[in-house]
């Protein structure tokens, strides 16, 4: 039987940016020796002076005990030179560069050093576990462990086995992502995993909506925030996010789906992309954020508000029960996976639950005679769960 992880496994973390420097503060905050690599002496020192001040923050917060910071900086061990160190590590996570060709040649060098026993963990967003875990002899220890930003903070870790992963694998690693008081999901090997894929509609079909003239982006905002309870519209969102980085995960999502008219790119962020309206971090996005700068106030019109609200959320439950479809994950998972990993004010499917799946049906069917467009298609569970008067959760938990 192989040992489960404890605190005294030391961890692995390859690349220090800033999802690397974050779960390394995770595992050794849980008491682990770390070891964490990155071929860039500077990103080390930028690391550790980022965790000096996050956990002396902390302790200033009262949420760190005095001398607690410093017990965490002991524990992490900055390498810049040969892989040949982590070789005692009973997990590794690599948090490296979204490249393919890159993490196949890390997992392949990995894999000869560690033990048998050791796991490869991926913290990729968006590409295949599996094509990851191909570059390795044993690809059965392999799985994505996906932490959201920031990591010390955001408790949902999404785990994502390979097509080759073992159960044992799995099992270990959930144990271990609770230890560390994250909530873990288990998701297919599919592009965008939970989050990233039902999230999409939450910013293309506002999109949509802008592009078409039926409302300005502080209207839509407004309405996502007063009828749906969301703590941000999407437009807010994208800035927040940075429109070059949701225009991308979108675009990567598209074309991974084999160009899912679903999740097809907008022109209009495209361009904002070009013209270098990024959102915050440029000063100016769909809202403009320097010194001296007004934005249009929203229409407050309850009946325009809720047609808005209405159109995304079904969007968005749409993309939550195609998921179910096509088992990528539970419908538990789904659920919690959004609520933690994007804040959304409740789960998409006890939402479908609460409103009704004939109801949801009807929006959708009315967008798609509308427009005629796949990307307006119900899911095919809609009609099976109907017919059968079936919800995805026993009514007393919805």
């Amino acid at each position: 039987m192989t040992p489960p992880l404890t605190t005294a496994t030391p961890v692995g973390v390859v690349g220090a940016g800033t999802m690397g420097r974050g779960i390394a503060q995770v595992a050794a905050t849980f008491g682990h020796p770390v070891l964490l690599h990155d071929s860039n002496p500077q990103a080390l020192e930028d690391a550790r002076a980022f965790l000096e001040r996050i956990l002396r923050r902390l302790v200033e917060k009262g949420k760190l005990a005095p001398g607690q910071d410093a017990e965490i900086l002991n524990r992490i061990t900055l390498l810049s030179e040969g892989l040949e160190p982590l070789a005692a590590c009973g997990l590794i996570i690599e948090a490296i560069v979204e490249d393919l060709a890159a993490k196949q040649t890390l997992f392949a060098q990995l894999e000869r050093l560690v033990a048998s026993d050791t796991i490869l963990a991926t913290n990729t967003s968006s590409l295949s576990v599996t094509a990851i875990a191909s570059a390795c002899q044993r690809p059965e220890r392999v799985l994505g462990l996906h932490f959201f930003n920031p990591a010390p903070l955001m408790p949902l870790v999404e785990i994502v086995p390979g097509v080759a992963t073992a159960s044992e694998v799995v099992s270990r690693a959930r144990s271990l992502v609770e230890a560390w008081g994250k909530t873990p999901v288990v998701a297919r090997d599919t592009p965008g995993f939970i989050v990233n894929r039902v999230a999409r509609p939450f910013y293309g079909e506002a999109l949509r909506i802008l592009e078409e003239g039926i409302a300005d982006a502080p209207t839509i905002d407004w309405a996502m925030r007063t009828f749906g309870g969301f703590r941000m519209g999407p437009f807010e969102l994208m800035d927040l996010i940075g429109n070059d980085i949701n225009f991308r995960v979108t675009e990567t999502l598209w074309k991974a789906c084999f160009y899912e008219p679903r999740y097809r790119p907008s022109f209009t962020q495209q361009r904002m992309v070009e013209a270098g309206r990024l959102g915050r971090k440029a000063g100016i996005g769909f809202y403009d954020y320097r010194e001296g700068a007004t934005n249009p106030d929203p229409v407050t019109d309850p009946t325009l508000g809720k047609q808005i609200f209405q159109r995304i959320l079904a969007m968005l439950i749409n993309e939550a029960v195609d998921a179910v479809f096509w088992r990528i994950a539970s419908p538990a998972d789904i659920d919690r996976a959004m609520q933690l990993g994007v804040n959304y004010p409740k789960g998409l499917l006890h939402w479908a639950d609460e409103l009704g799946l004939p109801t949801v049906l009807g929006w959708l069917e009315s967008l798609y005679d509308t427009y005629r467009e796949d990307r307006y298609r119900p899911s095919p569970l809609f009609r099976q769960m109907i017919n059968r008067n079936a919800r995805f959760f026993e009514e007393a938990d919805t």
